[in-house]
């Protein structure tokens, strides 16, 4: 299927490159048993996407990062995360799948059963794998790892935590618009929110921007989950306008007179002591989304969003509603 960024602007079928990675539309219902209070609350299932070793949002983002590394030539991606990072792992495999060797710097979180699974995975992977721990040794070993990555005389293509680049953030500009279409055919009714884990901040850039282009008056709520990384509303609006200026500079011709940024909700409350912290109120969500909705969140992410959600519905804040939830999380 042809993506909706290149069926409203054909412009970009030659200047901005996408593989399959999933099957598209991920599918939408109503979550009954979760939404006794307060507004109707949707789930927009995304954890089913993905074909490969591992699905998710991470998936949505590379389905534009791998050809524009394959445009460019790059034979290996450079990118960073933590000891669990879902992002490094998706990468790794999908990255392997199209000649794309990964070099991943991982930092240290707190361990539990979720990470130990998950760098059981990564050393799996055939990912290359450099022990930074820190943030600040990741940033100094970064210099040494570009240089060590370079093929020849090209250099590696480097990429941000979470992918969370002006291309990156294209994969969820995309399913903006995808979500938009499952609306107008009466899947669902037209949100008044989306609610959303913030690891990186490219899925949240990226419906922020993509709802607008889409029309639809839906605003983002972004779940903060990572204290590592600046995460307010204008350094995602930054993000959300320097993929603008990215889809206009390939040629697609977007409304002047798009609206500014101003559908985006930055939430802190629902960190906890810290990215990868567990969290109380996040655990009692994990288990009623798992007994009441079958739905298998993880409680990095995931579940801290839930847990956001709800408490927030049962104090009015989404209004009459209905909210969208979005799974992100997609273990295989």
């Amino acid at each position: 299927m042809t993506p909706h960024l290149h069926q409203r602007y054909p412009e970009l079928a030659d200047t901005l490159p996408h593989v399959r990675l999933g099957t598209t539309p991920t599918p939408v219902r109503r979550l009954a048993s979760l939404d006794t209070v307060g507004a109707d609350i949707w789930l927009k299932d995304d954890s089913v996407f993905g074909d490969g070793g591992w699905g998710g949002n991470k998936v949505r983002k590379l389905e534009w990062l791998l050809p524009d590394a394959l445009r460019q030539r790059r034979t290996t991606i450079v990118t960073v995360g933590g000891l669990g990072t879902n992002w490094g792992l998706a990468t790794a495999l999908y990255g392997r799948e199209h000649g794309v060797k990964t070099v991943l710097a991982l930092i240290d979180q707190p361990e539990d059963d979720h990470v130990r699974a998950q760098l059981k995975r990564l050393r799996d992977s055939g990912a290359e794998l450099h022990f930074t721990h820190t943030k600040a040794r990741t940033i100094a070993s970064a210099p040494w790892l570009l240089a060590r990555s370079f093929t020849g005389l090209r250099p590696p293509y480097f990429l941000p935590a979470g992918g969370s680049s002006a291309v990156g953030a294209l994969g969820y500009v995309e399913a903006a618009m995808e979500l938009a279409d499952q609306v107008r055919a009466g899947e669902l009714p037209e949100p008044s929110h989306i609610v959303i884990p913030v690891g990186s901040g490219g899925t949240a850039a990226g419906l922020s921007l993509g709802l607008r282009l889409a029309g639809l008056s839906t605003r983002v709520v972004g779940v903060v989950v990572n204290d590592t990384l600046k995460l307010d509303e204008p350094t995602l609006a930054k993000l959300a306008g320097r993929t603008e200026r990215l889809l206009r500079k390939r040629g697609a011709r977007l409304p002047e007179n798009l609206s500014p940024i101003g559908n985006l909700d930055i939430v802190t409350e629902y960190l906890g002591p810290g990215y990868g912290y567990p969290m109380p109120e996040a655990a009692t969500a994990q288990a009623l989304s798992a007994d009441r909705e079958h739905m298998t969140l993880e409680p990095v992410y995931t579940a801290k969003a839930m847990a956001a959600l709800l408490d927030m519905n049962a104090h009015g804040r989404f209004g009459d509603g209905p909210v969208v939830y979005l799974n992100t999380n997609g273990p295989r």
